[in-house]
């Protein structure tokens, strides 16, 4: 009887032994747009992998993956901000991605050098104007927004966003402390009104005669101009992009990126990498550029057609990782300045 029960549990241990793991990846995702919902539904329909998201701000996620530690059940941090990922590097949460897990068609000038993420679009903070009250003519670079011709004219969001906090960082990387200091204040002095609102806002903004230009992420304005929503139309419409830094030896228009980070603990590895080959693919990225208004990643990809509209642009070629390394710096700068 003795040995009966004991070839029985044998059985049964082997059985659970056999049972397929879940087949899935779990993404910790600080992107909130419809198109990812999207991409993932159709990652799950061509491989049959189940693609689940917890959704929160990158500082939250980096600190779950950091409690977490061996027990995450997370195998991509997604984030929309360069600096966070280098938060996550330096938090050991992450691990570097294998080069054959991204598409070799990705522009290599977006590539982390030591591979610890991988790009999958990216945007240009850019300068919008309105085309009533603003001359083209009248503008130029980052630096510019300083002078006092802009007073009570330039629109932007809180010091507290992550797309002003990797713009300054950028400018502390390029120019050093003291001159980003000295810009800043200037910045500040000619705020039409205190920083409120997301991006799509200040462009509303301008379209209210509030103010003038605005400083907002390239994507939004494609959004405006896509929505169904006649304000909203009307609010793109009533202005015009102009990328700023793009005179001859200039350095080019700061850009930020959309990006995976392969978790340090990945329970779903293979999983993870099949995600990150397919959105760094053509065909993924294609679904991106037409409905986030996004720049594709993938050099083989043309942006939208509303995007196109607006031209070739020069980037800045900064280390996507120094978002990161100055962002402390960038912090103390907009706290004396007085940027809330």
């Amino acid at each position: 009887m003795k040995k009966i029960t004991f070839l029985l549990s044998l059985i049964a241990f082997s059985c659970s032994m056999n049972k397929e793991l879940p087949n899935e990846v779990n993404l910790y995702s600080q992107r909130h747009y419809a198109v990812d919902e999207l991409q993932y539904k159709n990652f799950t329909e061509k491989t049959g992998i189940k693609v689940n998201v917890v959704k929160a701000n990158a500082d939250e996620l980096i600190e779950r993956l950091k409690n977490e530690g061996e027990n995450s059940p997370a195998d991509l941090f997604v984030t929309v901000d360069a600096g966070k990922l280098f938060n996550a590097r330096e938090a050991g949460v992450l691990q570097k991605v294998p080069s054959d897990a991204v598409n070799g068609n990705i522009r290599t000038d977006l590539l982390d050098s030591d591979s610890y993420w991988a790009p999958i679009t990216y945007r240009a903070r850019i300068v919008v104007y309105s085309n009533e009250r603003v001359n083209k003519s009248d503008l130029s670079t980052y630096e510019d927004l300083a002078n006092s011709k802009w007073k009570n004219r330039l629109l932007v969001r809180s010091s507290s966003n992550a797309y002003n906090q990797a713009l300054m960082s950028s400018i502390v990387a390029n120019l050093g402390g003291a001159t980003t200091q000295a810009w800043a204040n200037g910045v500040v002095s000619n705020f039409a009104r205190d920083p409120k609102g997301s991006d799509r806002d200040q462009v509303k903004a301008i379209a209210a005669g509030q103010g003038d230009i605005a400083i907002v992420n390239s994507y939004y304005i494609g959004l405006l101009l896509a929505s169904e929503k006649e304000e909203e139309i009307n609010a793109g419409k009533s202005v015009s992009v102009f990328f700023p830094n793009q005179g001859p030896g200039d350095r080019g228009s700061h850009i930020n990126i959309s990006a995976l980070g392969l978790t340090k603990n990945s329970p779903n590895r293979e999983n993870a990498i099949k995600l990150i080959e397919y959105l760094t693919s053509e065909e993924a990225q294609e679904v991106y550029v037409n409905n986030s208004y996004e720049y594709p990643a993938n050099s083989l990809v043309q942006p939208s057609e509303i995007v196109r509209a607006w031209g070739e642009f020069k980037i800045d070629k900064l280390n996507l990782n120094a978002l990161g390394e100055f962002r402390s710096e960038a912090i103390k700068i907009f706290d004396k300045a007085g940027w809330k």
